[in-house]
Formats: C-alpha cells, structure tokens, sequence
C-alpha cells in the first residue's frame, strides 16, 4: 500500500524522484529503495512525504483504492465517506465512520444545504446555528 501511494502521488504531482528527495531531504536511491518496497521510510520522513503531497499520512500508509470506489488519495482533511441509498421517504444513513468522525449520534438534528451547481452539504445544527451568528454580528459591527 505505502509504496503504490508513493509511486501513485509522485506520479500524479509530476514529481521525479530527484524532486521528491530534495523536498525530504533524502537521497533519490532512498525514493527508488520506498517505491520498490525494499525499505521503509521512518515515521519523520513519512510525515514530510504526506506534507509534500498534501494527503493524511494515514491514507499515506495503508489507502485502498480499490476499498473506496477506485479514486486516488483525497486530499488532506477530505474524506469518501462510501456510497448511501436514498430509501422511499428520502432517508439516508450516514456511514459509522462518517458519524464518529463528525460525532454524529442518534437523535442529532443535521441542517442540510443545496446548490444546484455544487449538491448537498450536512452539517450539524448547532454548528450552523453558530455561524449563522458569528456573520449576523459581523454585519451588525
């Protein structure tokens, strides 16, 4: 998994190996030794790694694509949360790991939001209700 990401982002950034070395401060036989599985970079240099390409260092280290509709990396801080169905009265169910993450329980009230060129957002209530405010006392200053 961590090799095929590394080969995966290089590729995708247009980087070389030359390029990905110089920005972790390795030399490119050390790229060359991580893409073909010989050796494994310590966890310092796959923090710089997933730094440099913008991803989790989680899904640096054991990301599946197949696992999630065959689409590269997301980008640091988004997530594919999987695919849900919408049943006859238009109810969704929210994956487990997108409700511990976002602390979603039973009972929580949820604000949707549309645009037609964008789709759909869901964010908690309470959340919105707090930014609804912070901009209404903004515009009143």
């Amino acid at each position: 998994m961590f090799r095929d990401n590394l080969v995966h982002l290089r590729k995708l950034n247009r980087m070389t190996q030359e390029d990905v070395a110089e920005k972790v401060g390795v030399t490119r036989q050390a790229i060359a030794k991580w893409e073909a599985g010989e050796t494994v970079p310590d966890l310092d240099k796959c923090r710089l790694l997933a730094d440099v390409f913008g991803v989790s260092l989680d899904d640096l280290a054991k990301y599946k694509a197949e696992e999630n509709l065959g689409l590269d990396l997301p980008p640091k801080g988004k997530h594919l949360f999987g695919i849900v169905t919408v049943g006859d009265k238009g109810q969704i169910v929210i994956p487990a790991k997108a409700r511990k993450l976002f602390d979603i329980s039973a009972g929580d009230q949820l604000v949707v939001l549309g645009d037609e060129g964008q789709g759909m957002a869901i964010i908690k209530a309470q959340s919105f209700l707090a930014m609804a405010d912070a901009v209404r006392n903004m515009k009143s200053k």
